[in-house]
């Protein structure tokens, strides 16, 4: 590498269990057993990356930017990179410890910043690039983030005067970082070229012998090693009771995560990843995702867009082995390579999660597309579940797997939080070494999210089959899983209320084909008013929610059923939609 060395120092003591700065920690008897059973161990997540740059050197990493202008990284152009966008983000004024809110699509600065920021040991916060003003202020405003990094624009949308409206309105925020044409704002690679100057200056310099060495020499930039045992990034859950709530995920418990992922994946140095979904999901990021290939010495190549013609032109091109989907999008590159007959011979493994598969899309998978169908059920506070590749394919056609680990711990309970009895359908609840054990900055919520004994209560109705197999049936939580994205039922609502020709509103599902669940907006109006679905969408918009928050169908009806206490009931609505 060029210029000097980053170095980090030791990192200090690991801190004691308890609520830090919001996060809450494993209790210490539990931590310590997680150590001794190696399931968490070796340095933060940015250190690892520069041992695998010794390993794997000028082996491709990544692969990014349009099919027809591809970018590609090595591994060590990667940890190069890495090193000067850290050095950079340090003269820039960020802190370990400090957050940073990163909405980035899938492109090169997406990874260089976030190993970079973990390398640093400041946190980045994962904001998908669908949000917009709303969940985008409520996450800056929660986290408390010093920085907000944007692309300069992403599908006709202008993040640059969504940032705008950020600082102004989020005090804490004082930089934006921007890959591409920056405008006011500070350029993330103006910010890694001042790194990389600053260790050009501080590389050792060649002294005659006969010389005294001049003290003026630089001396090579330092910066602290983060605790592997501390918070290494929050993400961002599906937002299922009311605004999303922030997922800390140590840098131990999300290595395990990804590394254990790509050990039962079968990945390998030979393995090519696509990631299609955003890259800041938790299943394409680590699941084994874009953390397990760098781990193992794969490539990875991150898709600009989901469509079908970007994702055949990858697959043939970077001859991909590995992908994961949710079902929607399985869906359509299904029907489209029917009719297309694109070149995915090779495509050995197709993981689809983030919603039930259904058994007839599953079975079309292997015989349209080639590769072996996974079945991966999880969440980004922790627990995954996965068909194994050794099994009987009709697991992975019919059922949603079995956990990771063999420290996961999941009871299925009954309404009184009873386990019901082997093959019923509950509640799933779980712990284990890479589940968390609260939201970040959350106790209220934490309150009732959490079992007194440190069980996450997921809200996802299952069964236990005879296999050892879950599968899904349902979910106590009003939230809408519309192709993959959770839609909070609850949150969509008060938009709604706020409407002032809308008296009264309730947000449930609808069966759709293709995105598995449609969101309706069931409302009554006040007198005399009128509304179409163009409208409240546009209203919507105006509010600044997200797209995939945004109804796809309003039916309006004179009075909406009411529960014995006057809730509404949603159980009752459903049925009189049919």
């Amino acid at each position: 590498m060029s210029g000097a060395p980053l170095v980090t120092a030791a990192p200090a003591a690991p801190a004691e269990a308890g609520t830090v700065d919001g996060w809450v920690r494993w209790p210490d008897d539990v931590a310590r057993r997680y150590v001794a059973e190696g399931y968490w161990e070796g340095g933060p997540l940015g250190d690892r990356l520069r041992a695998w740059a010794e390993r794997s050197g000028s082996a491709t990493a990544v692969v990014a930017g349009p099919p027809s202008r591809p970018v590609r990284l090595s591994y060590a152009d990667l940890d190069r990179a890495v090193d000067d966008l850290a050095v950079g983000l340090d003269r820039l004024g960020l802190a370990p410890g400090e957050r940073v809110l990163v909405q980035l699509p899938n492109r090169v600065e997406f990874v260089t910043l976030l190993f970079a920021l973990l390398r640093l040991g400041a946190i980045p916060v994962l904001a998908l690039p669908a949000h917009r003003r709303v969940e985008i202020e409520h996450l800056a405003r929660l986290a408390g983030a010093v920085a907000y990094a944007i692309p300069d624009t992403h599908e006709g949308f202008d993040h640059r005067t969504l940032a705008q409206e950020i600082v102004a309105a989020v005090p804490s925020v004082r930089h934006v970082l921007v890959a591409g044409e920056a405008g006011r704002f500070t350029g993330i690679d103006a910010v890694a070229a001042a790194g990389a100057d600053a260790r050009a200056a501080a590389a050792p310099t060649s002294v005659p012998s006969t010389s005294v060495p001049s003290t003026s020499v630089p001396s090579t930039p330092v910066l602290p090693a983060p605790d592997p045992a501390g918070v290494a990034v929050l993400l961002i859950s599906g937002g299922t009771t009311g605004k999303p709530k922030l997922i800390p995920r140590t840098h131990w418990d999300y290595a395990y995560n990804a590394a254990a992922s790509a050990g039962l994946c079968g990945l390998t140095a030979e393995d090519v990843c696509l990631a299609a979904l955003p890259a800041a999901h938790n299943f394409p990021l680590a699941c084994p995702g874009i953390l397990g290939a760098l781990g193992v010495g794969a490539t990875v190549v991150l898709a600009p867009s989901p469509s079908p013609e970007i994702v055949f032109e990858l697959l043939a091109r970077e001859r991909v082995t590995v992908t994961a989907l949710v079902p929607a999008l399985a869906r359509i590159l299904v029907d489209a390579a029917e009719w297309e007959k694109p070149d995915t011979s090779s495509l050995r493994l197709l993981q689809v999660g983030g919603a039930r598969l259904d058994a007839e899309l599953a079975r079309r998978i292997p015989a349209v597309l080639g590769p072996r169908v996974q079945q991966v059920f999880g969440m980004a506070e922790g627990l995954l579940n996965y068909t194994r590749q050794d099994e009987d394919a009709e697991l992975s056609f019919t059922t949603q797997g079995r956990p990771l680990a063999p420290a996961d711990e999941i009871r299925i309970v009954d309404r009184d939080g009873a386990d019901v009895a082997p093959g019923e359908i509950g509640e799933l609840w779980t712990r284990g070494p890479y589940t968390v054990r609260g939201y970040y900055r959350a106790a209220e919520h934490n309150a009732t999210a959490f079992s007194p004994d440190g069980f996450y209560r997921t809200g996802d109705l299952v069964r236990l089959t005879a296999s050892g197999n879950l599968v899904v049936e349902g979910r106590i939580k009003d939230v809408i899983n519309r192709g993959g994205e959770n839609v909070s039922a609850t949150e969509l609502e008060e938009h709604l209320l706020a409407h002032p020709a809308i008296a009264q509103a309730a947000v449930v599902a609808a069966a759709d084909e293709q995105v598995g669940e449609s969101v309706r907006a069931v409302v009554v109006l006040t007198p005399g008013a009128g509304l179409t679905l163009k409208v409240i969408k546009a209203y919507l918009r105006g509010r600044g929610l997200a797209r995939f928050m945004l109804p796809d169908l309003l039916t309006v009806v004179d009075t909406l059923p009411l529960t014995p206490v006057g809730k509404i009931d949603k159980r009752e609505l459903r049925r009189r939609l049919g």
